[in-house]
């Protein structure tokens, strides 16, 4: 939203431990101010009064901020089906909904409705469309992307823990989730010793990580700012992505798959079982950890600058530069936007 020309951007963000009555908004960078929504009581919506009570503290704190910067009017774009209930105490002259993920542990009434109210819905994945579908004629496919030209860019120097690393890199950046499939890891760990296994990013409480973190050619670095990660991405050799144990009926492509095309490197990706693959002319798609690591062996040897150039060329159309041009033209089509 904030890439968009000449808008405004209020970003309500879920409230955290730590909230403590905050009223004034984060300036983040021009046109962008985030604010941290307060807490209210979880509750079941069969619980009606507590419930409501809970969804117009929210809305007052919204509008509240609207009026505090002399919102008249704006556009509310959601992106999560919990929103439908702020709807009806919110003025605006149009509603988004943007779905990037599966929300079935939700009742499904809640995304029924919000697809129903809105004026546009964006979908991450083809799927996703198909799935709100049903609910709207006005749905538009609008995946993931990334900032390609951090990503593209080459010449910085190795970060300070990459330094003393020799050898290819297979490299993942991404949260280690507790659900995160790190079989693939282990076994292209064990199998090309050769190889340096490089993890950058937040660690949560994984079966297999303490096996992952005992093996000498695996590299445990923690989570940078989005302005020092693709220094490290820049030194993998091959870039992996790794799948959740819950599978995603969507079929969602992370932005980390965009921003590994922006390198143009090799891409080895795991695939659910029955998925289709996605972007098969430059992304090695696995089944099993064994066919991971063969992948990961042969991407290492990729010759010429075909796949490269494509990679680079499909990152580049969909940088969030060309995401916000295509949502800027949806807007305008329907009105609720002009640059």
């Amino acid at each position: 939203m904030s890439r968009l020309e000449n808008v405004q951007v209020l970003f309500f963000e879920p409230s955290g431990g730590s909230w403590l009555g905050k009223r004034t908004g984060r300036k983040v960078r021009p046109g962008l101010v985030v604010y941290t929504l307060p807490p209210v009581l979880e509750v079941e919506e069969r619980h009606t009064f507590l419930f409501r009570q809970g969804q117009r503290k929210l809305a007052r704190f919204i509008e509240e901020a609207m009026n505090r910067h002399r919102f008249r009017d704006p556009v509310l774009w959601c992106a999560t089906p919990r929103a439908v209930h702020l709807l009806d105490d919110l003025p605006c002259r149009g509603v988004v909904y943007d779905c990037a993920r599966d929300w079935s542990h939700l009742p499904i009434r809640w995304e029924s409705d919000m697809a129903l109210a809105a004026d546009v819905v964006f979908s991450a994945s083809q799927q996703l469309t198909y799935h709100l579908s049903p609910c709207t004629d006005n749905a538009a496919l609008l995946p993931n992307g990334a900032n390609y030209t951090l990503f593209s860019r080459t010449g910085r120097p190795a970060p300070p823990e990459l330094r003393g690393i020799s050898g290819p890199i297979l490299g993942y950046e991404g949260t280690i989730w507790p659900d995160l499939d790190l079989s693939p890891l282990l076994d292209a760990a064990w199998e090309l010793p050769q190889c340096a296994v490089v993890l950058v990013g937040r660690r949560e409480r994984n079966p297999l990580l303490a096996r992952l973190s005992r093996l000498s050619n695996v590299h445990l670095i923690d989570a940078k700012a989005p302005v020092d990660l693709p220094a490290y991405v820049e030194r993998f050799d091959v870039c992996l992505n790794l799948l959740r144990e819950e599978n995603d009926p969507y079929d969602v492509l992370p932005p980390r798959i965009f921003e590994y095309f922006a390198t143009g490197k090799p891409v080895v990706s795991m695939l659910h079982p029955g998925q289709v693959e996605p972007y098969p002319d430059v992304i090695y798609t696995a089944h099993t950890p064994a066919e991971f690591t063969r992948l990961c062996a042969d991407a290492l040897n990729e010759t010429g600058p075909w796949a490269r150039e494509r990679r680079q060329a499909y990152g580049q159309n969909s940088s969030w530069t060309e995401r916000a041009r295509q949502v800027s033209h949806i807007l305008e089509a329907i009105g609720l936007f002009s640059s």
